[in-house]
């Protein structure tokens, strides 16, 4: 359903059993809820400053070599939404150790 590298890869994929709005049952498979791990014991790698113009790809590209993980860069800042990470010129954005 998700690719090796995506932040819903190793969530549990659960069905459940429900009825169509003409009574036919019905299975739906979704995943779990994903939780952001604290990122207090995270192990830093590098800090980022931000400047002028910066995208959360783009430095994710440099670091982590795969623009899609920005996810890995939010959770390492405990971050929900990417463009919080980039607003603000001179913001130190910690570059973390990926979770196992």
């Amino acid at each position: 359903m998700f690719d090796p590298s995506s932040r819903y890869y190793s969530i549990e994929t659960v069905t459940l059993a429900t009825t169509d709005s003409e009574g036919r049952p019905r299975l739906v498979a979704y995943k779990r809820r994903r939780f952001v791990p604290s990122s207090e014991d995270a192990t830093t790698v590098v800090e980022h400053q931000v400047v002028q113009g910066d995208r959360l790809d783009n430095i994710t590209a440099h670091y982590l070599g795969d623009p899609t993980q920005f996810w890995r860069v939010c959770d390492g800042n405990t971050v929900l939404r990417p463009e919080e990470l980039t607003e603000e010129v001179g913001r130190a954005i910690k570059i973390t150790l990926p979770r196992l």
